[in-house]
């Protein structure tokens, strides 16, 4: 259901504006029409402060997350700083310069390290004394002591099996000895290290105070709510209209019905200037959705697809049954479906944050205990294999060939439940022929559900059935189109009878709801089966059989609830909708509120 809205214009002298606009924040009910994204450079910058702060605010969370998972002591108090984003910057910018720095050390270290402790003053007063060092690095077993004999070799380290070795030649004349040259590094190990050490020293201080501003998430979050809040301001001054030379603001906004005496009383309050009609379908009212404690709970599943636009159905509460029956057709399991009710009543009870999503999760698991009894499905087995049950009991469980026409026989009961909607709609909108259309398309649906029925079942149907159905033909004939001519409007009928197979694809969309149904049995049966393959190894079989069952059925129900969420959505968004004339396109009600 859509809640009804009031439309109102709000007059205000441009200097209490801003004013205004604040202690419309505080009663946080009116929604005025304004931009949800960047329109100049200023809300461009705000924007982009919080995306940083979100960002920041994310990062820190995941930071005490793993220092509390590697149980790492955080600092007790708060860093001291006027602005926590801008420190949580650097912070974040040094830590990364620092690491990069730390590699880049780490590397040349390892580079240095070989050819042990030395100063630039030594090459300098070599090079004072005409001598240069070209230096080379052999393995020690095939270091040739002759060459000291040759040339003055000075032996700087022995590292890892190698000599590192610097020649030295009078007059820059390059030895010849038998070996490439190696690279001499620039700076010394020692010094290197002593560089790592205190790169090493400074990242830890930056970690330490990134640690410290985790006790500053709460403010990052207040401080993100804050600038959202005053985005919100500026971007509702931003859509107002100004007249007399900017000196008169005129505001757009609508609000529930149901609050109107809220909103009068604060506009008289503050005297202001407002207009006050109920809003109409060409105004574009937000909307906002009203339904009971069952329905609201697949609202978030609606608003994946879009909102009804103002004076539309909202087909939440017609959906929702079926939705959360074609889950249960689909996850085809009363175990997974009694898992799924018990992880939902948790989270509903422990995790307050998450309790609409998890009374979510305990309808479906109850819509699919209910719709697996159907065949008798628990964690891959059947009930009666391991209940004794009378004969006439077991009869009644649904065979796969059953559970197929079942399946299409609920698609069709969908296609025609959602054109009756369509037909009730259009009948009080005043759209007389759209609706005759509708109700003709609704029986020969039925109709050809029935006759086909009959001639698989052997069965025969009264007579004056027929002539219903051939009712329900003209009407299709006679009401599709509302021009005069009447040869043009029987075309048109006759035309919209290539529809039908549109309808035809529909029923057999609803094939899935059997085949995801009867894949995860087999699948959960496939674990069942390996489970007592293992239960035969001696001594350990029952612990690996335990296990392969925990792991394979845990891991099938997670399988099946990703088809038994997607394609029931499916089922939902084409083919229901279609058939009900859903058009959609509204925009989420937005009141101007303090976060």
């Amino acid at each position: 259901m859509i809640k009804k809205m009031t439309k109102y214009s709000f007059v205000v002298f441009h200097r209490e504006v801003d004013d205004f606009l604040r202690n419309l924040q505080e009663i946080g009910v009116v929604d005025i029409t304004r931009q949800k994204r960047a329109i100049d450079s200023y809300s461009m910058d705000k924007f982009e402060e919080i995306a940083q702060c979100n960002a920041a605010s994310g990062a820190l969370k995941r930071l005490k997350a793993e220092a509390l998972k590697n149980k790492v002591d955080i600092p007790a108090e708060k860093p001291e700083s006027d602005n926590l984003l801008a420190l949580y910057t650097e912070s974040a910018a040094q830590k990364e310069a620092l690491k990069a720095k730390l590699a880049a050390l780490k590397s040349e270290l390892a580079d240095a390290l070989p050819w042990g402790a030395f100063t630039q003053e030594d090459l300098q007063n070599l090079e004072k004394l005409g001598l240069t060092p070209y230096f080379y690095t052999i393995s020690a077993q095939k270091y040739n002591k002759e060459w000291e004999s040759l040339y003055p070799i000075h032996i700087l380290n022995e590292y890892e099996g190698k000599i590192y070795f610097a020649a030295l030649a009078e007059d820059g004349k390059k030895p010849s000895l038998p070996l490439p040259d190696s690279t001499f590094p620039a700076v010394s190990a020692d010094v290197l290290q002593k560089q790592q050490e205190e790169c090493q020293a400074q990242a830890e201080f930056v970690e330490r105070q990134l640690l410290s501003l985790t006790n500053c998430i709460e403010d990052l979050e207040a401080e993100k709510n804050r600038l959202f809040s005053n985005l919100d301001l500026y971007l509702a001054n931003e859509a107002s209209v100004k007249k007399a030379d900017e000196t008169i603001v005129i505001f757009e906004a609508f609000a529930p019905t149901d609050v109107d005496s809220d909103v009068v009383k604060f506009l008289e309050q503050n005297n202001v200037y407002y207009l006050k009609e109920e809003a109409k379908e060409e105004d574009n009212p937000p909307i906002k959705l009203k339904n009971n404690f069952f329905a609201k709970l697949y609202e978030p599943i609606g608003d994946l697809y879009m909102l009804p636009k103002y004076g539309e159905l909202d087909l939440t509460v017609f959906f929702a049954p079926f939705y959360m029956l074609f889950f249960g057709l689909c996850l085809g399991d009363m175990g997974y479906g009694l898992v799924l009710i018990i992880a939902g009543l948790f989270v509903n009870f422990k995790v307050k944050a998450y309790a609409n999503y998890g009374k979510l999760v305990a309808w479906l698991g109850l819509g699919a205990v209910i719709m697996p009894a159907l065949n008798g499905t628990v964690f891959g087995a059947k009930i009666y294999d391991f209940i004794p049950m009378p004969q006439s009991i077991t009869d009644l469980f649904f065979n796969d060939m059953q559970m197929f026409w079942f399946a299409i026989l609920f698609g069709i009961f969908q296609i025609i439940f959602a054109r009756m909607i369509q037909v009730v709609y259009c009948f009080m909108k005043g759209n007389i022929h759209a609706a005759l259309s509708g109700l003709g398309w609704a029986i020969c649906i039925g109709w050809a559900a029935l006759a086909y029925a009959s001639m698989e079942a052997q069965f025969t149907y009264p007579g004056w059935i027929n002539y219903i159905a051939m009712g329900g033909l003209a009407l299709i004939l006679l009401f599709t189109s509302n021009v005069k001519n009447p040869f043009v409007r029987l075309f048109k009928g006759t035309a919209a009878l290539y529809d039908s197979t549109g309808v035809f694809g529909d029923v057999l969309s609803y094939i899935r709801l059997f085949g995801l149904g009867t894949s995860g049995g087999i699948l959960g049966f496939v674990v069942n089966s390996i489970a007592m393959n293992l239960a035969e190894i001696p001594y350990a079989g029952w612990f690996f059989m335990g296990l392969m069952l925990v792991i394979g059925h845990i891991f099938v129900l997670l399988l099946s609830c990703l088809g038994a969420f997607v394609h029931p959505m499916r089922l939902t968004f084409i083919e229901f909708y279609k058939n009900a004339g859903f058009e959609g396109g509204g925009r989420a009600y937005n009141p101007l509120e303090k976060k």
